[in-house]
């Protein structure tokens, strides 16, 4: 990037004062907030709003770029997936999960993850950092040009929704999902409802609390088991924050009420979690949380030590639940034949990519 500071992921305010910095007035923020965001502008030369000389200083001195595409995967159904790389060349993934008429970009907010989920592939890979905001915000952008929704779209959107949901553990990096979230919220350029958006978490119950009141966006929480005991080997976060003090986040969440209910994911492992004893006990630990339930599939993938509950037995889960009062929909899996359903993302690592270039490089 020669140096040149990267405009994507900069707030307002850090935006007019790079502005000031160059010498140009405050008010120029907006015009340029509006063409990176709104339009999707990536050449200075385009912003014909913009005098010539302010255009001029900005190809100088900045950037507007997206992390790199390093492959992209389409499956039978829809599901489109990207392998996204970093400036420092490290990799992770994207996901777009289509519905009929719309559907949900899966973004991703680590390079790995550190909490190991026994049951999640990306567990398996080590975390190597944070991603910035500016590279939270370019995943989103990314699917944007995917489906040539620019300018920004006020209806009839594919990608209506974005889940915090991808790589690693969103609540591990709170300032920087915050402020990449806070510039997708924002009305005047990509403008995505905070109701549109929900952010995943598997119980970092400090953080819980801040974002229902800076962003007031959904909450979803991995839940994966109603027993402390159990839920410490599945999600082992647990042990620092149990399941009543996640819980007492729960209902204290500021965005939460009966009309935006908290998701609680629940993966359906044969003989581990999916018993009718434990549905039962999820009703009674959720009786006074607005709570509706996802139950997931699990999807094998390799080397995975454990095996998907037969489809019958979700079914039944599912009902006892919905007995007991509970919202509790089977959620169909996506993408499983490019790797992209829940729980299969994993980026390819550094290595492999280096070893794959020394592979194909041409002799001397």
């Amino acid at each position: 990037m020669s140096g040149k500071t990267n405009l994507i992921g900069l707030g307002r305010d850090e935006l007019s004062a790079e502005l000031a910095a160059i010498g140009e007035k405050p008010f120029r923020a907006k015009q340029l907030w509006h063409w990176i965001y709104h339009r999707g502008a990536r050449e200075f030369a385009g912003m014909t709003t913009l005098g010539g000389d302010l255009r001029r200083k900005l190809a100088e001195n900045y950037v507007v770029a997206l992390p790199e595409i390093i492959t992209e995967q389409r499956s039978n159904d829809g599901t489109r997936k990207w392998l996204v790389g970093t400036e420092d060349d490290n990799r992770v993934e994207a996901v777009y999960i289509p519905e009929e008429d719309r559907g949900a970009m899966c973004i991703s907010s680590q390079v790995g993850c550190t909490l190991a989920c026994t049951f999640c592939h990306t567990g398996t890979q080590k975390l190597v950092r944070n991603l910035t905001a500016g590279e939270i915000v370019g995943q989103f952008m990314i699917g944007r040009d995917s489906y040539g929704e620019w300018p920004s779209p006020k209806e009839g959107r594919m990608l209506s929704n974005i889940v915090m949901m991808g790589m690693g553990e969103p609540l591990f990096n709170t300032d920087n999902v915050i402020k990449a979230l806070t510039i997708i919220m924002d009305g005047d350029g990509l403008s995505v409802s905070k109701r549109r958006i929900t952010l995943s978490t598997s119980g970092v119950v400090p953080e819980i609390e801040r974002v229902g009141r800076e962003l007031g966006v959904g909450l979803a929480i991995s839940l994966h088991a109603v027993t402390d005991e159990l839920r410490d080997v599945l999600v082992p976060i647990n042990r620092k924050y149990p399941i009543e003090e996640l819980l007492r986040a729960c209902r204290d969440y500021p965005a939460a009420s009966n009309a935006r209910r908290i998701t609680f994911e629940y993966v359906m492992l044969d003989g581990v979690n999916d018993s009718p004893a434990e549905a039962r006990e999820m009703a009674r630990l959720l009786k006074d949380v607005p709570a509706k339930i996802n139950l997931i599939p699990f999807n094998k993938w390799p080397g995975a030590i454990y095996d998907c509950t037969p489809a019958p037995r979700i079914r039944k889960f599912s009902e006892t639940l919905n007995d007991l009062g509970l919202s509790a929909p089977i959620r169909v899996p996506r993408g499983r034949d490019i790797l992209a359903a829940c729980g299969q993302l994993k980026s390819e690592s550094v290595r492999a990519h280096k070893a794959k270039l020394a592979d194909t490089a041409l002799p001397a």
